[in-house]
């Protein structure tokens, strides 16, 4: 995601190339051989080792990164809850219900006021967390329901239902959920197609074009509707429910979730094409004249929508098949790539102009990982097997976990993204326990 002002994400960090991997492993086979082959594989197992030690570095997004971000520490809280005590997990969740706000808005992340050295027109306080800045890049509306995600792991994790009750400038935790929840529907839910909007970015992105900086929304901003807000809500509505099933709340929250589960299917998924739109523009559009954006596939959001529940194994398997079609035709190096085909050149601003840099068709493993997830949640074993290598390989190859990659593999951005470490780690152990649970079955 676009940072504020930082040195490492504007940087190219350049090293040979590494070519897709899934020729080296096995296409066909029985579940105990593929099985075997997954629990003997040592590269897995490096690869785990070495993301459980960038994540044990801290909750900071990575190297070049002071801040913590909640949907970043989102993608990696189970690793880090096996390698940091819990006590500390806890504080840096509390302290983003401190930094939220009087109308119920949260924050994307926060950081201490000695480390607030970019400039920021609109940095966000609170009496709650007085050493403390918060920050947002305003054209996402994922941040809510990161936060909610991210407190329903913790409590999956821990059985800690106790922070529910925790106190926070008068009001309890499960008090302020509600209250981000309100905030969502009074500023960021359109009534006609009842779902959530935000600015127009690429795909899960968080920079918007015709901007010089493109994270805060202002007079070029366009409201757009897509899958991946959607689905974000989708996903932190039923962790809701599961952790609060009793809750007085909790026929409302259902009924939300049941809403924007069907207006996603209604509006967002093109039955024809077998793949979600980007986006719905309720006003007016930022699209150059002819250029018709439903040839984009969003690999992101569909991940997500996934993990949602947005789509049948049948569909699954067809958009899985068009992201590895995406991948091939782009010359780019996973499933992680995040779109295809890219944005005209110079329709975004500054370096995001150009295809394949950044979020206009750079490959993020920090998606990637989260599609091989949902791969192994729904059955598709060598598939993710295969889909997982190019990569494992990279960071085989590169001894770290870069933030994007560029054409020919070429990593980029900061070289410690512990949202890349936190999906493979989680992929890893995915893919181990079925591993391990069929060699048992079949042995």
């Amino acid at each position: 995601m676009k940072r504020k002002l930082t040195f490492f994400s504007l940087t190219f960090i350049l090293f040979g190339s590494s070519l897709s991997a899934q020729q080296k492993v096995p296409s066909k086979g029985t579940e105990l051989k593929l099985a075997q082959a997954i629990l003997a594989d040592q590269k897995l197992k490096y690869v785990d080792s070495l993301a459980r030690q960038v994540i044990k570095e801290g909750f900071n997004a990575g190297s070049g990164y002071s801040q913590i971000w909640a949907r970043d520490l989102n993608t990696f809280i189970e690793t880090a809850l096996e390698e940091r005590s819990p006590a500390d997990v806890r504080g840096a969740i509390l302290l983003f219900f401190q930094m939220q706000q009087p109308n119920g808005e949260m924050v994307d992340g926060y950081v201490l006021k000695k480390d607030f050295t970019w400039h920021d027109d609109t940095p966000y306080y609170s009496n709650n967390a007085p050493d403390h800045v918060g920050f947002k890049n305003t054209v996402e509306t994922d941040q809510e329901s990161s936060l909610i995600q991210l407190l329903g792991k913790y409590i999956q994790k821990t059985k800690d239902y106790s922070i529910l009750d925790e106190s926070v400038g008068g009001l309890s935790v499960k008090e302020r959920i509600q209250l981000m929840l309100d905030y969502l529907k009074r500023e960021r839910y359109n009534t006609k197609y009842h779902l959530l909007w935000g600015a127009m970015t690429a795909d899960w992105g968080d920079v918007q074009p015709h901007d010089d900086f493109g994270c805060d929304w202002n007079a070029l901003s366009n409201e757009a509707i897509d899958v991946y807000d959607n689905a974000m809500l989708i996903i932190a509505l039923k962790l809701l429910i599961e952790i609060q099933p009793n809750a007085a709340k909790t026929a409302d929250w259902k009924a939300f979730k049941k809403e924007l589960e069907t207006n996603s299917r209604r509006y967002l998924w093109d039955q024809k094409r077998q793949k979600f739109i980007p986006h719905i523009y309720p006003k007016s559009s930022p699209l150059p004249k002819g250029f018709d954006e439903n040839k984009i596939h969003y690999h992101g959001g569909t991940a997500i929508a996934i993990e949602a529940g947005l789509l049948k194994r049948s569909e699954i398997a067809t958009v899985n098949k068009q992201m590895l079609e995406n991948v091939r035709l782009s010359g780019m190096p996973s499933i992680g790539l995040t779109l295809y085909p890219t944005y005209p050149v110079g329709f975004f601003k500054g370096w995001m102009a150009e295809p394949y840099h950044y979020q206009n068709g750079g490959d993020w493993t920090w998606f990637g990982g989260r599609m091989i997830q949902q791969l192994i949640q729904h059955g598709f074993y060598q598939e993710a097997y295969n889909e997982l290598q190019p990569m494992i390989d990279r960071v085989v190859k590169n001894k770290g976990f870069y933030e994007w990659y560029g054409k020919n593999d070429v990593p980029s951005g900061s070289g410690k993204f512990k949202g890349s470490a936190g999906v493979l780690s989680k992929a890893i152990a995915m893919i181990n326990q079925w591993a391990s649970e069929t060699t048992t079955q079949q042995q």
